[in-house]
C-alpha cells in the first residue's frame, strides 16, 4: 500500500497529474444526474474560493481525493484551468455571496474552502454556513485574529498566549515617542490586512519611526494602518505550524519554514513569502507539543469563551528559541506558499478530511504525510515586493520534469499564452528524500521555464540544510 501511495505521489508532482474523474468516459447524461450519481457514491463537489498559489496546491490536492466528485474554482487561474476534473468558474462573484450561495446550489456543492483571508474578514463563511453549506473557514468575528494584529494580541494577553509584549496605538505622535523610548531592534505592525506586507522589524530608530509615518500619514496600507501595534523584538528561528480546529478541537498538521525577506540570505524588505520547506527541523516534537498546548488550544479556548468559536485552518507563526516557541502571528487560513509545500507531503483523502473537521467530526479526521521533504521555489516578477511589470510571456511550464509548478499570479494573453499578472508569479515545488534534494529538484525545475521578468531566491531552505550539514559533522 506505501509504495501504491509513494507511486501516485510522484506521479501526481509531474505536471500530469492523474484525473481523479471517475465517470469521464461514462455514457452521455445530464449533469445533475451525474451529480446525483456522485452523490449517491458519497462524493463531493468542491468549491475552492480563490485564484492564487495556495488555491491551485489545494485544488490539486482536492481534486485527487477519492471523496471528490468535481472541483469548481473561483475564480481561479490559467493553472487550474489546465488540471483534471476541475472547472474555473472566473465568472462569480466571491464578494457577493448571495451569488455564492446560489451557486452553490445550483452545483450542488458538498463543500466549500475559502483560500484567502478577505473574504473570511468580510464574512463568506458566515453567510455559507447560514444556507446550509458546509464550510471550511472561520467566520468574520473570528478571522478578526488575522484581520486586526490588536484584536490578535489582545487575546494572547487575556488567555496567556506567550507572545512578544506590546502596545497599541491610534496616534502616531504617541507611536514615535513610545519608540523613542524603547529603542531598537523594534517591530512596527499594521493591525490591518496587509497581504503579508504590513510589519517592519526595524533594526533603528529612524526605521521604526518612517514605519510609523508609512503606516499611520502616508497610509500605504490604506485603512490597515489607522491602528498600529509597536511590539518587542524577539529573535529566535521563525517557523509556520498549522492546525485544522473546529470550537475547541484541534488537529495538528505539520510544520513548514517560510522566507519572508526578498534576497539571498533572509534580508531586504519582507514580502508574502519567497520560498518554503517542510518539515522544519527547528520545530521538534517537544516545540509541536508546546505549540499544541500553549498557542492552539489556548486561542481555540479563548474564542470559544469569546463567543466566536474558530473553524477552519488555524496558522501560527512561531519565533523559536531555546527550545520554546512564542506566537508571533496567527493568519486564518492555510498559508502562502507554505500551502503549496504542505500539499505536497499530502497523503490520503483531503476532501474527506476538510469536509469531517468543518462538520464537527474532528475525531474522525484521518491525514498522512510523505516522510519526504518538500520545497517551493517562488517565481516574483523582478521589483517585488515594490513595482513591478505584468503582461510578460512565461514559456516551457509544459515542460517542467520533476517537480509541480503552481500559478499564483499568471493570466492568458489574447493569444491565449500564459503571462505575469502579480508580483508572486509561479511555485515550484518538489519533493526529495531530504531538504537538499528536494531543493535541487525545485531550482532544476525552476531553470526550465522561460520567463524573462522572473527574479527568485537562490538559497531557499538553506537553513535546514545547513543543519543537516553540521549534524553529519
Amino acid at each position: 500500500a506505501m509504495q501504491h501511495t509513494m507511486h501516485h505521489r510522484r506521479s501526481a508532482l509531474g505536471l500530469n497529474s492523474r484525473s481523479s474523474s471517475r465517470h469521464a468516459q461514462a455514457r452521455p447524461c445530464t449533469r445533475r444526474s451525474v451529480l446525483t450519481y456522485a452523490r449517491a457514491q458519497g462524493k463531493l463537489n468542491v468549491l475552492v474560493v480563490g485564484g492564487g498559489g495556495r488555491e491551485h496546491s489545494l485544488v490539486w490536492r482536492l481534486s485527487q481525493a477519492d471523496s471528490t466528485s468535481h472541483v469548481f474554482v473561483a475564480p481561479g487561474n490559467p493553472g487550474t484551468e489546465v488540471e483534471q476534473n476541475v472547472t474555473n468558474v472566473a465568472e462569480l462573484s466571491v464578494n457577493r455571496h448571495s451569488e455564492v450561495v446560489t451557486f452553490c446550489r445550483e452545483k450542488d456543492i458538498g463543500l466549500v474552502v475559502i483560500g484567502p483571508e478577505a473574504p473570511l474578514v468580510a464574512g463568506l463563511a458566515d453567510d455559507l454556513r447560514a444556507a446550509g453549506v458546509p464550510t471550511w473557514g472561520p467566520s468574520a468575528k473570528a478571522a478578526q485574529l488575522e484581520g486586526s494584529k490588536v484584536f490578535m494580541k489582545d487575546i494572547c494577553k487575556k488567555y496567556n498566549i506567550p507572545t512578544a509584549g506590546y502596545e497599541k496605538f491610534t496616534d502616531p505622535a504617541r507611536a514615535k515617542g513610545y519608540i523613542k523610548d524603547l529603542g531598537a531592534p523594534i517591530v512596527v505592525k499594521a493591525s490591518g490586512l496587509a497581504a503579508g506586507k504590513g510589519v517592519v522589524v526595524a533594526q533603528s530608530v529612524d526605521e521604526a519611526l518612517q514605519a510609523v509615518d508609512d503606516m499611520m500619514v502616508r497610509k500605504i496600507f490604506g485603512a490597515a494602518g489607522d491602528e498600529i501595534v509597536i511590539e518587542e523584538f524577539l529573535d529566535g528561528e521563525e517557523a509556520s505550524f498549522f492546525a485544522l480546529v473546529n470550537g475547541e478541537e484541534c488537529v495538528p498538521l505539520i510544520s513548514a519554514q517560510d522566507h519572508k525577506a526578498v534576497f539571498d540570505g533572509d534580508i531586504g524588505p519582507m514580502t508574502g513569502g519567497m520560498g518554503t520547506y517542510s518539515p522544519a527541523p527547528v520545530v521538534t516534537d517537544e516545540i509541536v507539543k508546546q505549540a499544541m498546548d500553549e498557542l492552539v488550544y489556548r486561542t481555540a479556548q479563548g474564542m470559544a469563551a469569546e463567543g466566536m468559536p474558530y473553524v477552519g485552518t488555524l496558522f501560527a507563526g512561531l519565533m523559536i528559541k531555546n527550545g520554546k516557541a512564542k506566537l508571533l502571528e496567527h493568519n486564518v487560513r492555510f498559508g502562502d506558499p507554505e500551502c503549496q509545500t504542505l500539499m505536497a507531503r499530502l497523503d490520503g483523502d483531503l476532501t474527506d478530511a476538510l469536509l469531517k473537521a468543518a462538520t464537527g467530526q474532528m475525531k474522525h479526521v484521518e491525514l498522512n504525510w510523505s516522510p519526504q521533504a518538500s520545497l517551493t521555489v517562488v517565481l516574483a516578477a523582478k521589483g517585488y515586493p515594490g513595482e513591478y511589470p505584468k503582461g510578460s510571456v512565461i514559456r516551457g511550464l509544459e515542460d517542467v520534469t520533476g517537480a509541480k509548478v503552481f500559478h499564483a499570479g499568471t493570466a492568458r494573453n489574447a493569444k491565449g499564452e500564459v503571462v505575469s499578472a502579480g508580483g508572486r508569479v509561479l511555485n515550484v515545488t518538489a519533493l526529495g528524500k531530504d531538504v537538499a534534494e528536494a531543493q535541487a529538484k525545485a531550482y532544476k525545475a525552476v531553470k526550465q521555464i522561460q520567463w524573462e521578468d522572473a527574479y527568485y531566491r537562490t538559497d531557499i531552505g538553506w537553513r535546514a540544510i545547513a543543519r543537516q550539514a553540521a549534524d553529519r559533522r
